[in-house]
């Protein structure tokens, strides 16, 4: 069985994302777990202890994190898709963010 953690950074600021939302659901939208970032961007323990193999969505509420700074964005939420096989213990989602860009990557 698996499980999934977070990591958001603000590359304009050059720090960690504090305070941004995020969502963990599977294929169907339901949602499994809800977190907020902590000092350090992180979430370190999104939702239960294990997931099962399947498709599962992070959605990042971006654009509150960057209403709360009064600053514009283009993306008033990021979403990223991801496959879970249960043979992986650990699943790691990172996002750089800027206002008008972001990107994305499965870390370790």
């Amino acid at each position: 069985m698996s499980f999934v953690t977070a990591h958001v950074l603000d590359a304009t600021a050059g720090t960690p994302a504090r305070g941004v939302s995020v969502v963990l659901a599977d294929a169907e939208d339901q949602v499994i777990a809800e977190a907020v970032t902590d000092d350090d961007g992180r979430v370190k323990d999104l939702g239960p202890e294990t997931l099962g193999s399947g498709h599962y969505r992070i959605t990042f509420g971006t654009g509150d994190y960057f209403a709360a700074r009064e600053s514009a964005t283009f993306y008033p939420f990021v979403r990223v898709d991801f496959v879970v096989d249960e043979q992986q213990a650990h699943y790691h989602v990172p996002l750089l963010l800027s206002p008008f860009a972001y990107s994305t990557y499965r870390g370790s």
